[in-house]
């Protein structure tokens, strides 16, 4: 009987999961002939007169392709909990890249072999979302100076690129056991505060692509503040999500200055 009301318990806590995911509402963005996936949290409460913070997530490589709710797996609970939805209550989406897409046109470790001809055109799947971003930031219920980007992995990766790509739009960046080019920190090292995350075992992307863009962050006058997780692999991100500041401090930015 103990082993029924067990299982009965579990099923029910995964069910519980299943359906608070289903807050975050279904949405397509189409631009042209191509459609980029999302999911969005509305803010608690919401109300049509009241301009809300923007906390746009990038989702690693294993969450591609089209279903629409992979890209939640990781972090999708964190946004959840009744606390932070109190506390920092904001628009949060997080958007899906393509099965053969990347968001950053860097690999784990090198540039892509076409990345010079690349510079003024992201992989697709980016560029919707800067597309989407560009939009969505513009509308009468969104706080401007307020705009955050996090990624994790190949999200990363993105988050980097979308700095450099956006360097006037966001307050505050976490980059998670990703990588960046160094060459590009200098366009947003002075304008956008950056908490980076890294397992110091992490064997998928090495954790000296983080220290490599702290330093060129640091070279180009910025002030990232760093976490290095020790014992810790690829996963860093679950560390990040525990920290007890995580969402205070991003929450704690504000940019006044002009858009681009």
């Amino acid at each position: 009987m103990k082993h029924i009301t067990y299982l009965l318990s579990v099923f029910f806590l995964c069910n519980l999961s299943s359906q608070d995911l289903r807050l975050y509402e279904k949405e397509t963005f189409i631009f042209q002939n191509d459609t980029l996936y999302y999911r969005i949290l509305k803010p608690l409460n919401f109300e049509q007169n009241k301009k809300y913070p923007v906390h746009l997530f990038l989702h690693g490589s294993g969450e591609r392709g089209n279903d629409n709710f992979s890209q939640l797996i990781h972090g999708g609970k964190l946004f959840l909990k009744k606390e932070n939805r109190k506390k920092y209550n904001s628009w949060v989406i997080f958007p899906q890249c393509a099965k053969n897409d990347r968001w950053p046109s860097l690999s784990s470790d090198h540039w892509d072999k076409a990345f010079n001809n690349k510079i003024s055109k992201p992989n697709k799947s980016l560029g919707l979302v800067i597309k989407f971003m560009d939009e969505f930031i513009d509308r009468k219920y969104v706080n401007k100076h307020k705009i955050y980007v996090s990624g994790l992995s190949m999200g990363g990766m993105g988050a980097y690129e979308i700095l450099y790509r956006r360097p006037n739009m966001f307050a505050a960046a976490t980059p998670i056991c990703g990588n960046g080019i160094t060459q590009f920190a200098k366009s947003y090292a002075k304008k956008t505060p950056i908490w980076i995350f890294h397992g110091s075992d992490d064997k998928v992307v090495s954790p000296k692509h983080s220290l490599n863009m702290a330093k060129a962050i640091i070279d180009s006058g910025g002030s990232p503040k760093m976490t290095l997780y020790e014992n810790v692999e690829h996963d860093s991100w679950n560390n990040a999500f525990e920290e007890k500041y995580f969402l205070k401090w991003i929450h704690s930015k504000s940019k006044i200055h002009e858009l681009k």
